[in-house]
């Protein structure tokens, strides 16, 4: 199955605690179905100090599964995201307008 959300993409939050939260996506991992979106699902991290970094609470953003993520389109609206075929091409595009992403 073809990864429908990519990193970069600017996502909004379907389901959880952070529901309605907007972000970017930094990391996907399309084997386990989660993605990693800037401020999103932070949880803390302890962490000890170093000779580089201070240590204390960190806060870390966790994967959400894609699943609770949709895009957002040119207009700022969730949409789900399709496949089509222009010439030889395979790209994706927002469902509600028809544009291609």
């Amino acid at each position: 199955m073809a990864a429908k959300l990519k990193k970069g993409d600017k996502v909004v939050v379907l389901a959880g605690k952070d529901k309605g939260k907007e972000g970017e996506i930094t990391s996907v991992s399309p084997k386990t179905g989660k993605a990693v979106v800037d401020g999103v699902n932070t949880s803390i991290r302890h962490t000890r100090a170093s000779q580089t970094t201070q240590g204390g609470r960190v806060p870390k953003a966790m994967p959400i599964d894609l699943s609770n993520l949709a895009l957002l389109d040119k207009n700022g609206k969730p949409t789900r995201v399709g496949f089509k075929t222009e010439g030889d091409k395979k790209v994706r595009f927002a469902k509600t307008t028809g544009d291609v992403i």
